[in-house]
């Protein structure tokens, strides 16, 4: 059976696919309105509602299938019908919001969910067969719960601050900014505490709870446009893969890249512009896939500590020794030190080389 020729990169990441043909008419089922009975608008915070109703409104315009229809598509989805695969997403996309709204307020943005969501509802489509019986909704509930929970897994949230916290942190962060550029240096305690109007000892509490119970990728401020990250972490630092260079280094990192997600692949690529283009921001790369500044440094770490693991495995083969002996190529040889070091392994650091 011919494989569908459908790309896995697909970069519906909570955008609605681009419409098809005029679909045969709706039947009333209870995914027509993703919320619940006797829900409101009102629930959601004013920075979500406005973009997940303009999402609604246009997936919205989709009609549902019938089991007739459904099973049609299907048989043509699994002989690589791109048109009929299509028009299945189309018509499910209410149902990934609907399950994306029982995982709100774990650690991710709703948007977030739904886009990781839609995910879990491509790979259920291309892969549901509706001659084993049952229908695609039923199906694709597991792929989608289980998308949104990997997201949820990987982002390093595993606790949240109360909101009224994160609102007096982020304005603790915006007067620490304002105060280091006054003072030019960094505040201390007393200072923060008067710029703030409040005790001394509730700055000491504020700090300690953002270190001890949110993640350091926890958004903060009133629109999550930065993390608490931001305070204490040195965008400057460079990477292993910024000093790459030449064409030997690029078939190593392309080897790695190979072992990471394809997306969270893609993510590395343009960040630190593996592929000959200049890197891109946090900012431009979530414009490129409709994801949040915030979800695109998540996938960025998390693909990060995953060839970290990679590499880790690789010291079974390769030792120090061989490093130091110049068995591999200059450029490799510090990425793989890196690592080495990052171990408790006592490499020499190489001196700089013009060109690397």
């Amino acid at each position: 059976m011919p494989k569908s020729k459908h790309s896995k990169k697909d970069k519906l990441l909570g955008s609605p696919v681009k419409k098809l043909e005029p679909q045969p008419p709706a039947v009333p089922e209870s995914l027509a309105d993703p919320l619940e009975p006797g829900e409101s608008w009102e629930t959601l915070s004013p920075e979500e509602r406005s973009p997940i109703r303009s999402y609604l409104d246009q997936i919205g315009k989709t009609p549902l299938l019938t089991l007739e229809q459904e099973t049609a598509l299907a048989r043509r989805v699994l002989k690589g019908d791109e048109a009929a695969r299509q028009q299945m997403i189309q018509a499910n996309l209410r149902l990934v919001v609907r399950i994306a709204k029982d995982y709100d307020n774990f650690g991710l943005p709703l948007m977030d969910l739904i886009s990781e969501g839609n995910f879990g509802l491509i790979k259920a489509v291309e892969r549901f067969d509706p001659d084993k019986g049952g229908k695609l909704s039923t199906y694709a509930a597991w792929w989608i719960k289980q998308a949104i929970k990997r997201a949820l897994a990987s982002s390093g949230k595993t606790i949240r601050l109360p909101v009224h916290m994160v609102d007096r942190i982020s304005q603790m962060r915006r007067i620490i900014a304002q105060l280091t550029k006054e003072l030019e240096r960094e505040p201390s305690n007393e200072e923060i505490a008067l710029a703030m109007e409040i005790p001394i000892a509730k700055v000491v509490h504020m700090k300690s709870v953002a270190n001890r119970a949110a993640s350091l990728d926890q958004p903060v401020g009133e629109e999550g446009e930065s993390t608490l990250g931001d305070l204490v972490k040195d965008e400057s630092a460079r990477t292993p893969f910024e000093n790459l260079r030449g064409k030997s280094d690029v078939s190593e990192i392309n080897e790695l890249l190979a072992r990471l997600d394809p997306r969270e692949a893609e993510v590395i690529t343009l960040r630190f512009g593996l592929s000959g283009e200049s890197p891109l921001t946090l900012e431009e790369i979530g414009e490129k896939f409709k994801l949040t500044r915030e979800r695109v440094r998540q996938l960025q770490q998390g693909a990060l500590m995953q060839l970290r693991r990679i590499m880790t495995e690789r010291q079974k083969l390769l030792t120090p020794e061989d490093v130091r002996k110049n068995k591999l190529a200059d450029a490799r040889a510090e990425v793989l030190s890196e690592f080495f070091r990052s171990k408790g392994a006592k490499i020499p650091t190489r001196p700089n080389r013009e060109g690397l």
